[in-house]
């Protein structure tokens, strides 16, 4: 990858998703997953409109790019990434990164899980480089009956800033 595109696409925002992004995101998961992977309407209204419910995005021109959620499950200790997604055209470029990072800051939880096919190498690689390790496996979870590969990340303490949390405060999340 160019400094040229890495600096481009290191510029473009992550900004919080909500109702509005509807059919942009609607779009985007047409573009970015397979037929049987796309979460149908009903999902996408559910992800935009839960409480409890990290949602980012990132565009350009309007247009969705990127797009991460994750459900927080304080009760447990543990939240779960439970769709992260690139556009095909602005993938390796660091996107996944900044999101699957921006999702972890703010779901501030001790522990984030995911699942992923076991044959998205290139998802399985981003996981690993982010600091996920494999912890199990569900079987026959997708549809047609391929794996999938639970990954487990431990976050570190130190991410939180400790006068805001002396102050009662939200970390700053570093999101524009």
């Amino acid at each position: 990858m160019s400094a040229q595109v890495q600096l481009q696409t290191s510029a473009l925002p992550i900004t919080p998703a909500g109702l509005g992004d509807l059919w942009r995101l609607r779009r985007f998961e047409k573009l970015t997953f397979s037929r049987e992977d796309a979460w149908p309407l009903v999902e996408l209204l559910f992800v935009l409109a839960s409480p409890g419910i990290v949602r980012l995005k990132v565009e350009s021109d309007r247009q969705m790019i990127g797009f991460v959620a994750g459900e927080t499950r304080a009760s447990q200790g543990t939240g779960w990434i439970i769709t992260l997604g690139v556009a095909p055209a602005w993938r390796r470029q660091g996107l996944g990164e900044r999101l699957l990072a921006a999702a972890e800051q703010a779901m501030h939880i001790p522990a984030i899980r995911l699942t992923v096919r076991a044959s998205n190498q290139a998802a399985i690689a981003l996981y690993q480089k982010a600091g996920y390790r494999q912890v199990g496996v569900s079987h026959r979870y997708y549809v047609g009956g391929e794996d999938g590969l639970i990954f487990e990340k431990r976050i570190m303490e130190s991410w939180v800033d400790d006068s805001s949390k002396q102050n009662g405060e939200k970390p700053n999340l570093g999101l524009n």
